[in-house]
């Protein structure tokens, strides 16, 4: 646990937030901000583990569509027109969107039976709950995948208030934009006017909350290129079906600690900086990737020393020199009392960075649930 934990902190580094969004518009007489509320977070999923997320969600289509699901849980109505056919896998509960043949309102219909949220799935609501996307006070226990044919759309509509705020919803495969705004015009199949247009880049979270959720509308026009979409939703507590059955684990599900600062880099007692050695703006010396090899592991960089020093000898002496000497020099500080120049600092920096390696990467390893779907491999797919 300790080390999956580790390396949760060290890629939630790497996720971008905006919690900025706004646009003001007139309600009950007085400017609201409407999109007060929506966060987008992008970088929460790696490439690789999008691509098996989309693997997951092509099986489990092919699953629907041979009628290996429960029969709400896969649909995919007949496309008649432009912005009609998109096909949905709900999972936790089936949703009814419009009054259906049995007279049931549209919410969540509490005497029907779907298939539970998959493991890959659960793995997902791991992850925005323990990266800080989603708070753990609102833990969904319910999904609806969305898998878009080009043209395909979804119309202007509030979410029901079966679900509790915060949701969200994931986008894979194509970016798409998504409105805002109290009042969203029709003005075709699958195209719509809406005062704010929010780009969603693949692979980003839209968290909707507050005015963003409740006073404005959403809708997604019509898509120029296949695209899948998961939103994930906590039920509300009197709305659950009958059979549904918490999961334990989930509910236990708490955010992990933000990573440590870095410390700032030290200089020795007494020595100076001139001004010619001083870091240009934006520099950021104690960040550097030579002063730590980022990508090699500690022992693996103390076990090079010795090679290193070794090879002064050998045609690579050079280029190994120079770079313990940039490795010194980033340690020390730009400037020492015997003083490296800053022509000195950025030559040294520069034959550094030819061989480090700052790439970031999250494998199965670290998140081994990402790694687990259910028979998703592109392999079975080739093969249909």
């Amino acid at each position: 646990m300790a080390a999956a934990a580790a390396a949760g902190e060290g890629g939630m580094e790497r996720v971008r937030r905006k919690k900025d969004f706004t646009h003001m518009e007139r309600v009950d007489g007085r400017m609201v901000n409407v999109l007060q509320g929506l966060e987008l977070h992008t970088a929460v999923f790696s490439a690789a583990e999008q691509q098996r997320i989309v693997d997951c969600v092509h099986d489990l289509q092919d699953r629907g569509r041979r009628g290996l699901l429960r029969e709400r849980t896969y649909s995919e109505p007949r496309k008649w027109m432009r912005g009609k056919g998109r096909a949905t896998i709900q999972f936790g509960c089936c949703y009814n969107y419009a009054t259906d043949r049995k007279g049931n309102p549209p919410g969540i219909i509490r005497d029907e039976e779907v298939d539970p949220l998959p493991p890959l799935l659960r793995a997902m609501v791991c992850r925005l709950v323990e990266w800080r996307v989603l708070p753990p006070t609102c833990v969904p226990d319910s999904c609806i995948v969305n898998i878009y044919d080009v043209d395909d759309c979804i119309p202007p509509h509030i979410d029901h208030h079966d679900f509790l705020r915060p949701f969200c919803t994931v986008s894979f495969l194509a970016e798409c934009r998504i409105l805002f705004g109290r009042d969203l015009r029709v003005l075709g199949p699958g195209e719509f006017s809406g005062a704010a247009s929010i780009p969603l880049p693949v692979g980003s979270v839209l968290v909707l909350s507050g005015n963003g959720a409740d006073v404005a509308k959403h809708c997604v026009p019509a898509v120029p290129a296949k695209r899948i979409s998961i939103t994930f939703r906590k039920m509300d507590a009197g709305k659950v079906p009958f059979s549904f059955r918490p999961d334990p684990e989930m509910q236990e599900l708490a955010p992990l600690p933000y990573p440590a600062p870095a410390p700032a880099p030290t200089r020795p007692a007494g020595v100076t900086m001139r001004p010619q050695d001083r870091p240009v703006a934006g520099e950021q010396i104690e960040s550097h990737p030579i002063a730590t090899a980022v990508g090699t592991p500690h022992h693996q960089q103390a076990a090079a020393a010795p090679r290193v020093a070794a090879g002064a000898g050998t045609p690579g002496a050079p280029v190994a020199r120079q770079q313990q000497q940039a490795a010194s020099v980033v340690r020390q500080g730009p400037a020492t009392a015997q003083g490296h120049g800053a022509a000195q600092y950025q030559a040294a920096v520069r034959a550094g960075q030819a061989s480090a390696s700052g790439a970031f990467s999250l494998s199965s390893d670290d998140f081994p649930a990402l790694g687990a779907s259910p028979a998703a491999s592109r392999g079975n797919r080739a093969k249909r």
